[in-house]
């Protein structure tokens, strides 16, 4: 039955679209920081070594640009000369005091990062501290993971690189 003037009304308004919209894009949000957190875990001292020597520079009179060109170079210097100390280290008592000079600031800025997250949405202090600590093992545990990924390892002399697995065929040849 058709009656003149009826409009049908509609299940999904402008309102309801737009805060669906703004869920799903919070979400996005809340998940691109958390993945730029975890890839950029390792890189927490060198950040902290470049700031606080660009800040330096800038006291000192080097000017804005000096500032910015000395905080890049010494951070960079610091990541290299860190990856390079903990991929030569052979004791493991060294290769874990370099890997917590890594691990540490990365644990600081994961655990702020995560007690931000959870001021959001949890009401409790108890609850908001305990997220924090997780997120400051589990960033710190990416930052061990990464930091052991980014050295590489050294060759040992008179250890052969390839295959530790004889060939195939050597091991089929009779004779």
């Amino acid at each position: 039955v058709v009656v003149e003037g009826a409009t049908l009304a509609k299940v999904v308004t402008g309102a309801t679209t737009m805060i669906i919209i703004g869920i799903l894009l919070n979400i996005a949000g809340l998940g691109l920081l958390c993945w730029v957190m975890f890839r950029l875990a390792v890189y927490a001292l060198p950040f902290f070594v470049g700031m606080t020597a660009g800040l330096y520079a800038l006291q000192t009179g080097a000017g804005p640009l000096g500032a910015i060109i000395v905080g890049i170079v010494l951070g960079a210097f610091a990541l290299v000369v860190g990856q390079h100390a903990f991929s030569v280290a052979r004791s493991a008592t060294v290769r874990l005091v370099i890997g917590l000079l890594f691990i540490c600031p990365a644990m600081v800025a994961g655990y702020h990062l995560t007690l931000g997250f959870a001021q959001l949405g949890i009401g409790s202090a108890g609850w908001r501290q305990a997220f924090a600590l997780v997120g400051a093992v589990a960033i710190g545990g990416t930052a061990w993971t990464r930091i052991a990924m980014l050295a590489a390892p050294q060759s040992i002399e008179g250890v052969h690189a390839g295959s530790a697995q004889p060939s195939l065929e050597s091991a089929t040849t009779i004779g």
